[in-house]
């Protein structure tokens, strides 16, 4: 649509004005039906009255209590489910309300949408028109003054036109994309559903997608994501008799909620019942703490996302350490090594992979909890996947190209998807692929990214809420940029005012 704008604007003559007006007429009018979804929308908001109605049943019969004698098949306590219940009945509420109001704006945008891409085509038809004779044809254009300002009023009319195609066009596909990642996060929240296996109760699912890890708000730190709770029952369903009866009785026997929840995400990690055994003796009776700080390297608090400016040298000042015991998990250990792909990805992985996270803070034992050994190790392990890519002498960069094959290596196994590496070099590249990448996070997959400007670096987008991403930095902290931030060349801010534009996404498919 830009480029018939520039067309029609550049037009010198008759026939390439009206060839460019025809091959602006040629494109579709924004997708959609405003009706059929300002009705869908209604919908939705009439369903959450009917889930809050739920959730105060539930939150009734939380108040009353219930013996902790009745348990789920896997240990889950009556409390820890009608809590849970209680939880995720209100979520669902706001989801359908939200989803409801979201689909209702859609709807009236669309709608303004559409009406500007009408009284687009509308003034096109009406420069065609200008240009005609009376006759009909256009076989009497006279190479004349007159004939020069016939031209220049339709190119006018004609420009206005388009104008207004376009602005309907962007109109339309951004409420679009506004409107898919709001759908999409909450899908993603509709988490318990995910666990499609039929060898754990209702109760036990509600209550493992429920759990969240210590140190922050639990809505902001579930332990367990969708694509966690697909792999972990797809992989039970597919388990022996006996290796299913020892996974149950692992659950069963679990001390706390995160206890059962890391054991089933190392299940979804893709290990196999003699490395879970092993892990579960490592971790078995920890505290919830212990193992937040062991297992979960990176914790989001309530108030990560408040905008607090930016320092001088352009980056956030509101951000997150990310360490254990004080020591940050930050590229060489101190940040002066150039191995922020081999750092980022360590991280990443140790984010989907609790048995490997607790191998690089706990040691062999997994009982450790010293700082200065945990740095030897995560350095170290820096240095393999570094050589593995292989990346460059002295510690220093790695292509994207070879940053995607370590990624595949490290992280797709633990997840379940390989990453494509996608170049984005301009505003328009990047806001088509910002979908893909929200819908990624929301389902717990890390996205690596690179960033250039002075030089280039590698980052983690981690997580998303409304138009806000999580970025990971290896140099150990976590911050908060918004979608306009990463599509505008803004993303200085999760790292140094020096690299600004986000140059490729290594994306989940």
């Amino acid at each position: 649509m830009e480029n018939y704008r520039k067309g029609i604007a550049s037009a010198n003559d008759k026939d390439a004005l009206i060839s460019e007006i025809n091959k602006a007429l040629g494109v579709s009018e924004p997708a959609g039906s405003p009706h059929i979804i300002e009705s869908l929308g209604k919908r939705y908001k009439r369903q959450s009255d009917a889930a809050v109605k739920v959730r105060d049943r539930v939150n009734k019969v939380a108040k009353h209590g219930l013996p902790d004698a009745w348990a789920g098949s896997t240990g889950a306590k009556a409390g820890e489910v009608v809590a849970a219940a209680g939880r995720d009945a209100d979520q669902m509420g706001e989801a359908f309300y939200e989803v409801g109001i979201c689909l209702m704006s859609f709807a009236d945008q669309l709608k303004d949408a559409k009406k500007r891409d009408k009284d687009g085509r509308d003034e096109l038809n009406h420069a065609l028109y200008i240009l005609d004779d009376e006759d009909g044809t256009w076989d009497n254009w006279f190479d004349d003054e007159a004939s020069e300002q016939v031209l220049r009023k339709a190119q006018r009319v004609a420009n206005e036109g388009i104008i207004s195609m376009l602005q309907g066009a962007i109109m339309a596909d951004e409420s679009a994309r506004h409107a898919a990642r709001e759908m999409n996060k909450h899908a993603s929240e509709a988490r318990a559903g995910r666990m499609s296996t039929n060898e754990l109760s209702d109760a036990d699912k509600l209550a493992l997608a429920d759990t969240g890890a210590a140190g922050g708000p639990r809505e902001l730190n579930e332990i367990l994501s969708s694509t966690d709770l697909q792999r972990s029952g797809q992989r039970m369903e597919q388990m022996n008799a006996k290796d299913r009866a020892e996974f149950e009785k692992m659950l069963a026997d679990s001390k706390t909620p995160q206890e059962r929840a890391y054991l089933t995400k190392s299940l979804a990690a893709g290990y196999d019942m003699d490395a879970i055994q092993e892990f579960q003796g490592k971790i078995h009776g920890k505290d919830p703490q212990w193992l937040q700080e062991h297992l979960t390297p990176v914790v989001t608090g309530k108030e990560s996302r408040e905008d607090l400016g930016v320092d001088e040298s352009g980056a956030n000042l509101n951000r997150a350490d990310v360490d254990f015991k004080g020591q940050k998990w930050i590229q060489g250990g101190d940040g002066r090594e150039g191995t922020c792909v081999a750092s980022s990805t360590v991280t990443a992985r140790a984010m989907v992979d609790p048995i490997y996270a607790l191998e690089l803070t706990g040691g062999k034992s997994g009982q450790e909890s010293d700082p200065d050994a945990f740095r030897e190790r995560l350095v170290a392990e820096q240095h393999r996947v570094h050589q593995e890519g292989p990346g460059g002498k002295n510690w220093g960069g790695m292509s994207i190209e070879n940053q995607d094959k370590v990624a595949d290596k490290e992280i797709s196994p633990h997840t379940g998807t390989d990453y494509e590496l996608t170049t984005v070099n301009s505003p328009d590249d990047r806001r088509d692929v910002l979908t893909d990448i929200e819908q990624s996070v929301a389902d717990g997959k890390p996205v690596p990214i690179d960033v250039n400007g002075k030089s280039a670096h590698a980052l983690v987008i981690v997580g998303q809420e409304g138009d806000m991403l999580q970025v990971y930095n290896p140099w150990g902290t976590t911050t908060w940029v918004s979608e306009d931030d990463f599509i505008n060349g803004h993303m200085g801010k999760a790292s140094t005012g020096a690299l600004p534009n986000v140059y490729a996404v290594h994306v989940p498919r």
